[in-house]
């Protein structure tokens, strides 16, 4: 394959041949006898995005869902409407957040919603979920409680904490289909993806490997969860760090923590840390202080880093994978349920990069959108929803809006880059960086290439494509 009259990243116009799934020659090329060509028309070719933070299982079974949280529900009857559903069985909610009733219901305060079927509404945080009665009686009548489902002195409450793999088991959960988050992603530009599940073992590795051999799934994919992960059948994926998902409310043992990330540095893994709070970063520093740290270990989110807190980031080497969108997607919510103190510590951008951390971009989807260019336009412009700007110092430059998805999954501190010899994972825009650069919009890809292979092309608008012909005989 040939792509010409691209402007490619890094290196400026010219043409790209694509031979074995890498790249093989960058220049003025003229095409060879039955090579597929494609004219960019001046539009940029960039690196395949990777999104270095998603959850794809939970992200298929998405559209299976109803929203319960913000912006699609804010309020006790605007749920009371979303509940109301036709059908006797399961109803799975996402999206779940206090202010739509203002605490966290119980399963009482759920039948009174719905109590004619069983009903489980995860939290937007991913680590709760609420269960009605009639739900809650299910479970129970096919196995005995875990030790995450709450009770107090009247029984169980129906809040059940940090156990999607009981329910999974005990609803007979299987792995989902890929397919359609997979094409959604190609549509945006992405050519590999991080899994930070935490639960992930080697039987995730099993789905997809199996999603990755159908085509199924067209990205790359890195995969980081338990440290069961290490012993993990060998296919098309890579191995990631070791998930250590903290909670505010319940923290580990610290001792347990600092032996977690000594495993993980053991089995040659850097560890990932969920800290979405002050009080989650301050326990994971202090960990990693303890337990030392190795190249590949990092902060997940980092969604409030008072700016000292930042110096012992840099100071330990971390890297942070952020989502910027969220200032877009929540911001609004932030300004109220965050202390004004912290507004600026929240989802720091540019001061990380000045003290020399290195950054990545995750979407954390589905609990925020998959989509990564609405996360660099929110690098940008740090605006919220609501149209207001938030720590205006800590925004980017389109270009380090856009190295947050161009960095290695496997060594975030190296930017990939198109060179002869590299994998073809491309994305190619419509138009010139020049212009993209001041939209930011998904709808300007107009063809991605996983190993040199199309997976998206945009059926309105796409490059002009044609086959070399055979020169005539002499």
């Amino acid at each position: 394959m040939l792509i010409r009259n691209a402007e490619i990243h890094g290196v400026g116009p010219g043409d790209l041949r694509i031979a074995h799934g890498r790249i093989a020659a960058i220049g003025a090329l003229a095409p060879v006898s039955g090579e597929t060509v494609i004219d960019a028309h001046g539009g940029a070719l960039l690196p395949g995005l990777h999104d270095h933070h998603i959850h794809l299982a939970a992200l298929a079974v998405r559209d299976a869902s109803v929203a319960c949280g913000p912006p699609e529900v804010a309020d006790r009857e605007a749920l009371r409407v979303a509940l109301d559903r036709p059908g006797q069985g399961w109803l799975r909610g996402i999206g779940y957040h206090e202010s739509v009733l203002g605490a966290l219901p119980d399963a009482a305060a759920l039948d009174e919603l719905v109590a004619c079927r069983p009903v489980r509404i995860q939290h937007r945080s991913g680590r709760m979920w609420l269960l009605n009665s009639r739900a809650l009686a299910e479970l129970l009548a096919l196995a005995p409680p875990p030790p995450g489902l709450e009770r107090d002195a009247a029984g169980f409450t129906g809040r059940l904490f940090d156990e999607d793999e009981w329910l999974a088991a005990t609803l007979g959960g299987r792995f989902p289909d890929l397919s359609r988050v997979s094409r959604e992603l190609a549509a945006c530009g992405i050519t590999g993806i991080t899994d930070m599940s935490p639960a992930n073992d080697p039987e995730t590795v099993r789905h997809f490997i199996a999603q990755r051999c159908s085509g199924a799934l067209a990205q790359r994919c890195v995969i980081a969860g338990t440290l069961a992960l290490n012993d993990a059948e060998p296919g098309p994926w890579a191995l990631g760090p070791a998930k250590l998902h903290l909670h505010e409310a319940a923290l580990p043992d610290f001792d347990e923590a600092c032996a977690f990330i000594a495993a993980a540095h053991a089995q040659g893994r850097g560890v990932a840390v969920h800290c979405v709070s002050e009080v989650e970063l301050v326990f994971a520093l202090a960990a990693f202080e303890a337990a030392g740290t190795r190249p590949g270990d990092r902060i997940e989110h980092a969604s409030v880093t008072p700016q000292p807190l930042v110096a012992r980031i840099a100071d330990l080497g971390l890297h942070v994978c952020v989502q910027p969108h969220f200032v877009a997607e929540r911001g609004e919510r932030y300004l109220l349920d965050v202390e004004p103190r912290h507004h600026r510590d929240l989802y720091r951008l540019q001061s990380l990069a000045d003290a020399g951390i290195v950054l990545a971009g995750g979407s954390d989807a589905p609990f925020g959108s998959a989509d990564p260019w609405a996360a660099m336009r929110a690098a940008v412009s740090r605006q919220t929803d609501g149209g207001r700007t938030i720590a205006a110092g800590e925004s980017l430059s389109p270009e380090a809006a856009l190295a947050l998805h161009l960095a290695d999954p496997l060594d975030l501190a190296r930017e990939r880059r198109i060179a002869v010899g590299e994998p073809a994972d491309l994305c190619l825009l419509s138009r010139p960086w020049r212009e993209a650069r001041e939209r930011l919009f998904g709808s300007d890809v107009a063809m991605t290439l996983v190993e040199g292979a199309i997976v998206h092309e945009r059926i309105d608008e796409p490059p002009f494509k044609r086959l070399a012909r055979s020169e005539p005989a002499a």
